[in-house]
């Protein structure tokens, strides 16, 4: 049986490097630490971008970022229990929005003498 070529394949089984990645951080008590994210049914995974550009489109520009190679992401998560790394992703619900308070709601007198 002839060996796939990696194009020919879609799913390859060897993971290859994504190569040197844009890492979303958080700040935390020793320094910077790796923001970790759910996929679409709810597994924990680190988020790698191949560009800058791409992590503000989907993060928004504020995002803090470190640049990690793709083993050395995994290898820091790792010890977390989570063994999927989702490079690009282009799928992310949207920032919340501030809520403005409901404004109050006014009981009928009729209402309130039958409840």
């Amino acid at each position: 049986m002839p060996e796939l070529l990696c194009g020919d394949d879609p799913e390859p089984s060897d993971r290859s490097p994504a190569g040197p990645l844009f890492v979303p951080v958080r700040p935390g008590p020793a320094g910077c630490a790796a923001r970790l994210f759910r996929t679409p049914l709810g597994e924990r995974t680190a988020v790698g971008f191949t560009s800058a550009r791409a992590l503000a489109a989907t993060l928004g520009p504020d995002q803090p970022w470190i640049r990690l190679a793709e083993p050395a992401l995994r290898a820091l998560t790792a010890p977390l229990g989570v063994t999927t790394v989702t490079v690009d992703p282009t799928l992310s619900a949207p920032a919340p929005m501030p809520v403005r308070p409901l404004a109050p709601v006014a009981v009928s007198p009729r209402i309130a003498r039958t409840a």
